[in-house]
């Protein structure tokens, strides 16, 4: 028989795995089109503000729903991301019909607040898991988004010409389609995540710590923990080198003839990277430890913008693109597990839940200020410079991994060590 214990965590489980599916198809969705949208609106130059607004959402949302969950629970933050992300796909169908520029940017901002739940469910499957399951837990959760985010761009097309029918402008039917997913995950979480159960309870205590909890004094504390610090520093070296060379590949695709029906196939086999082998990463890094895995998954970024190098030099080069664009998904998947799991394990109880929001909005700045600068670096040196200036983005990981790696294990830290746990 079952346990009781059991049984509540599977029901916690279960929530947010189908929460995350449906979040997933809404956000990849919305990425398969944005750049191209912002391209319509101002050129290439501008195209990728689309995504930095996003990653600007998602930032500046990161820090407030990490409060609410500590102090009203998790269900209520992820509910409340949720319902701000639909109306920020309704602003940037309305701003499309509009032709409003500022409109679009700021509901694309909204938007973006629906990848910072989605990324903010790991937390909540981690809070009741065994200190040696939590990457595996983080891990289940994160797979999930791999159906929806899969299926959302493939279905651009269709969701395109649905838009059409109903005479809204081009390249905005995906985003009524993320607005009707984002809607049905807020509700599943609403209405399944219980509010008995420890992940959707408020996590943390600050009265009985007596101890600061803002997100100043979280990042102040991890930054005297070498593990801390590279887990904060690897999961936001990690996303901004993705969006960096994510949300250029589609321009770079459709500059040199390729269709919007293979941009979605490329975007797809990115994304399936980036979550298809979430649980093989959560259960390699309870089982060699995070700091291992994180390592390896740096060696798979810097592999990946080495492929996209020789890609931007191809003269058929839609297959080595896709190659370029999975291994830089595992390598953001097998980094962010690894480094969400270090930063779980290594952070004490005070700090935990605010390191975690401050880690996320620190993730999302580093992704916007990333795909602003995506556009002029394309417009001026081509696919070849951004994964250039990909690379050089992976510079403060390796600096942060060496000084990590040189702390004995025996070293006291704040707590914790190098494992999952």
């Amino acid at each position: 028989m079952l346990s009781e214990r059991s049984v509540r965590r599977g029901g916690i489980v279960g929530a947010l795995v189908v929460s995350n599916l449906l979040g997933g198809v809404a956000v990849a969705s919305g990425i398969a089109v944005g750049g191209l949208l912002l391209e319509r609106f101002g050129g290439t130059s501008l195209a990728g503000l689309g995504q930095a607004a996003s990653v600007l959402g998602a930032a500046v949302a990161a820090v407030p729903l990490a409060g609410v969950a500590a102090r009203h629970g998790r269900r209520r933050s992820l509910a409340l991301g949720y319902a701000i992300a639909v109306l920020g796909g309704a602003l940037i169908v309305g701003a499309a019909v509009v032709a409003q520029l500022v409109v679009l940017l700021a509901g694309l901002a909204l938007f973006g607040v629906g990848q910072a739940v989605n990324l903010q469910s790991r937390y909540a499957a981690a809070d009741g898991a065994a200190p040696g399951a939590r990457a595996r837990a983080m891990s289940i959760v994160i797979w999930a988004t791999t159906i929806g985010s899969v299926a959302g761009p493939n279905l651009s097309e269709v969701a395109d010409r649905f838009g059409r029918w109903l005479g809204l402008p081009g390249l905005t039917g995906p985003y009524v389609l993320s607005v009707v997913s984002f809607a049905l995950a807020g509700v599943v979480v609403a209405v399944f995540l219980r509010p008995g159960a420890r992940s959707s309870a408020p996590v943390t205590n600050q009265a009985d710590t007596g101890q600061a909890v803002g997100a100043v004094a979280a990042l102040r504390w991890a930054a005297a923990d070498p593990a801390a610090r590279f887990a904060v520093v690897l999961v936001a070296v990690a996303h901004a080198m993705m969006v960096m060379v994510m949300v250029m590949t589609p321009l770079h695709m459709q500059h040199h003839g390729m269709s919007l029906q293979l941009v979605g196939v490329v975007i797809s086999v990115h994304v399936l990277g980036m979550y298809a082998l979430s649980p093989v990463f959560g259960w390699l890094t309870d089982r060699l430890g995070a700091v291992r895995m994180a390592c390896a998954g740096m060696l798979m970024l810097a592999t990946a913008v080495a492929l996209g190098f020789v890609a931007a030099s191809a003269a058929e080069g839609s297959a080595l693109t896709a190659l370029a664009l999975t291994v830089l998904g595992l390598g953001w998947s097998a980094s962010v597990i690894s480094a969400s799991a270090l930063l779980t394990g290594t952070a004490a109880d005070h700090v935990r839940v605010p390191l975690q929001g401050a880690t996320d909005a620190g993730m999302n700045y580093a992704g916007a200020a990333a795909a602003a600068l995506a556009g002029p670096i394309l417009a001026a040196g081509g696919f070849h410079a951004v994964n250039v200036a990909a690379a050089v983005i992976l510079v403060p990981a390796v600096a942060a991994a060496t000084a990590a790696v040189r702390r004995s294990p025996g070293t006291p830290a704040h707590a914790g060590d190098y494992s999952a746990g």
